[in-house]
């Protein structure tokens, strides 16, 4: 009947981060994120293309508890790449920036960052307002 035990909680997370090359635990899922850290985090990992495994911590206090743990940090969310603690949304949004994660998940840095500043007048920034005119 030991054998039909589940391992402990830790084991399991443990179990989790050595089974996929790139692992976030966030609060929420990648679909319904329900921190902005997590939010941040989770559509890095979107715009560099990743497959990534995701835990919400969310169901289960213990989950949080015993990840912190075991990793030595205490925020959420919190990267793993290969079995290796990354870090936090702030680690991960300054190795986005520079490029740091693209290179430590062997992805080549895609085309869009550089469009990113072309494309916010699309979406309202300081784009010049358009006047249709009608009065002829």
């Amino acid at each position: 009947m030991t054998d039909a035990t589940p391992p402990p909680l830790r084991e399991q997370i443990q179990t989790a981060i050595d089974e996929n090359p790139v692992i976030l635990f966030m609060k929420g899922t990648p679909d319904q994120p329900m921190c902005g850290f997590s939010a941040r985090t989770a559509a890095i990992l979107q715009s560099l293309e990743v497959p990534f495994a995701a835990v919400d911590i969310l169901p289960d206090p213990r989950i949080r508890q015993e990840l912190s743990a075991l990793s030595q940090w205490p925020t959420i969310p919190q990267l793993f790449v290969d079995g290796e603690l990354v870090g936090g949304c702030d680690i991960v949004t300054e190795m986005y920036a520079s490029g740091e994660l693209a290179q430590a998940l062997g992805v080549d840095r895609q085309e869009p960052a550089p469009e990113d500043p072309a494309a916010a007048p699309e979406s309202g920034g300081n784009a010049p307002l358009s006047i249709e005119n009608r009065l002829n």
